[in-house]
C-alpha cells in the first residue's frame, strides 16, 4: 500500500512539473507583465490634494514598486520644497510691506486743530 502512495505522488509530482515547465497542450506559463504606475502624478501642473488622494501604488510579491514610490515621493518633496520656499518669500514681503507701512505712518504729521474754525 505504501509503495502504490510513493508512485502515486510520483506521478502526480511528474504530471504537474509537465505542465509547468511546457510539456502540456499550451506550452510554459507566460510571464506576466509587471503592473505599472498607471495613474502618476501630473507633470505638467502642481500635485493637488485629490492627485495625492488618487494615488494608487500596483502591488508587488514583496509590498510596493520601490521605484514607484521613490518617484512619487521625490516629486513630492521637490513640490513641498517649492511651496516653503515661496511661503518664505511671500512672508518676508509681507513682513516687509508692514515695516514700511509703520515707517510711513511715524513719518506721518498729526492733522492740526488749529486749522479748524467752528
Amino acid at each position: 500500500m505504501f509503495l502504490f502512495l510513493v508512485v502515486a505522488l510520483a506521478v502526480v509530482v511528474a504530471a504537474v512539473t509537465l505542465a509547468v515547465v511546457g510539456g502540456g497542450d499550451n506550452g510554459p506559463l507566460p510571464d506576466a507583465a509587471p503592473e505599472r504606475l498607471v495613474d502618476f502624478l501630473p507633470p505638467d501642473r502642481p500635485v493637488s490634494r485629490a492627485d495625492v488622494d488618487g494615488l494608487r501604488f500596483p502591488l508587488t510579491a514583496r509590498g510596493y514598486r520601490m521605484a514607484d514610490v521613490d518617484d512619487a515621493l521625490g516629486r513630492l518633496g521637490a513640490e513641498l520644497a517649492e511651496r516653503d520656499a515661496r511661503i518664505a518669500d511671500l512672508e518676508s514681503a509681507l513682513a516687509g510691506a508692514r515695516a514700511a507701512a509703520a515707517h510711513l505712518s511715524m513719518d506721518k504729521p498729526a492733522p492740526h486743530r488749529e486749522d479748524e474754525q467752528p
